[in-house]
């Protein structure tokens, strides 16, 4: 899995025009599932992306985490994160999970996220979606579970 995370002032997802889901202060993830990924890989993720510590504390060090600071998150599928162009000019999304696989591990994010008691605005997943915000910082992180120590 890949998670682009950005931190945010606010953030909003429309879909044909209507908003579906509206944060404030926290961050915006764009999460991309890759063929062959698991449960193990939703669990790593979601316990990992709520501990960064991206937000200042009362020196203006990064030392607080989106839990400290009782921040939103807005997750939004991105399969083509997996997009590889190293070939032509097309990419080859190939490496993407089906969306059958894929729509039930975002489900399983997001229900792991929401458990623990992080407050949770998502996209629809498969549509066509417009994602407004305001990068904070800016601050943009990108995790990849490849290689992840205790995962494979």
């Amino acid at each position: 899995m890949k998670a682009v995370i950005q931190r945010v002032r606010r953030a909003e997802v429309r879909v044909e025009g209507k908003p579906v889901g509206t944060i404030g202060m926290g961050i915006v993830l764009l999460l991309g599932i890759k063929a062959g990924d698991t449960e193990a890989e939703v669990e790593y993720l979601a316990e990992k992306t709520p501990a960064l510590r991206i937000f200042n504390d009362s020196d203006g060090k990064m030392n607080l985490s989106l839990q400290d600071v009782g921040g939103e998150m807005l997750v939004i599928s991105q399969f083509t994160l997996y997009g590889d162009c190293r070939k032509g000019r097309r990419p080859s999304y190939t490496d993407a999970a089906g969306p059958e696989v894929a729509e039930t591990l975002y489900d399983k994010f997001i229900e792991i996220l929401r458990f623990r008691g992080m407050k949770v605005q998502t996209g629809i997943f498969g549509a066509s979606m417009d994602v407004e915000l305001t990068n904070w910082g800016p601050v943009t992180l990108i995790l990849d579970t490849s290689g992840a120590k205790g995962l494979n």
